[in-house]
């Protein structure tokens, strides 16, 4: 676009405007003032589409990470209902109060079993651990460590973190060597031991006449069906045949 000149080279005007030739060849009149009008004005509403925007984007902060927006629409509809006696109105109460029921108590359901799994794994390994390693068991009982187990384990407990023993009182057994302190597991199955009214019959010196033998103090002994040393089967008849209160 070029300014139309003269012969002599001044601008030639129209209505006392510029006149400018197009590429086209067309000639247009140049309304400066107006221009800058139009300039003016589009300016200003470029800015107020600038400040729209920056406004809006603000606004969208708050909504970061929600893709759903027909979810987030309805989650807000139900929060703006969050009425009191809209709700009763509706009977709505009952079935929010439900819901968020189901969730916390599916969550407390899995929580609890998630803790008796570790109670239960902490329980084999420290009690179960303990029997099977007890060398007061190993040395001075004639039943082995899992039938032991099967008749006193329920007097051990784990208590933060520590093996603890109860009498059959219900009393817990302390260390007689160490006063104040809770028995060891091989001192607290001694005492265990010592209060259970068959001991001599699970003792390993069991077998020697008295009053606390087998058959009473006198007269031939009993013999003893299936096998304390075989498969856990024959140690399992055996027990029952001589113990009834093992059974």
């Amino acid at each position: 676009m070029k300014l139309k000149l003269d012969e002599q080279g001044h601008a030639i005007l129209q209505d006392g405007k510029p006149v400018y030739v197009h590429d086209d060849g067309k000639e247009v009149a140049f309304d400066a003032p107006s221009t800058v009008a139009t300039i003016t004005r589009l300016n200003g509403e470029a800015k107020t589409h600038r400040e729209r925007a920056e406004t809006a984007e603000k606004s969208l902060k708050g909504f970061e990470g929600i893709e759903d927006g027909a979810a987030a629409r309805k989650a807000l509809e139900l929060v703006a209902n969050l009425d009191a006696k809209k709700l009763v109105d509706a009977g709505e109460i009952e079935k929010v109060k439900t819901e968020i029921s189901k969730a916390f108590q599916g969550q407390l359901d899995e929580a609890n079993t998630k803790v008796s799994t570790f109670e239960k794994q902490l329980y084999d390994e420290k009690i179960g651990g303990a029997f099977s390693r007890s060398k007061l068991i190993a040395d001075k009982l004639a039943i082995p460590a899992d039938m032991v187990q099967a008749r006193f384990g329920q007097a051990f407990k784990i208590e933060e973190g520590k093996t603890v023993a109860y009498d059959q009182h219900g009393n817990k057994i302390y260390s007689r060597a160490r006063p104040g302190e809770v028995a060891d597991f091989d001192e607290a199955m001694e005492t265990l031991v010592e209060q259970y009214p068959y001991r001599d019959q699970i003792l390993k010196s069991a077998g020697s006449n008295g009053g606390g033998a087998p058959d009473g103090g006198g007269g031939k002994p009993n013999t003893p069906k299936g096998d304390l040393g075989g498969s856990k089967a024959d140690r399992t008849a055996a027990l029952a045949a001589r113990f009834p209160e093992l059974k």
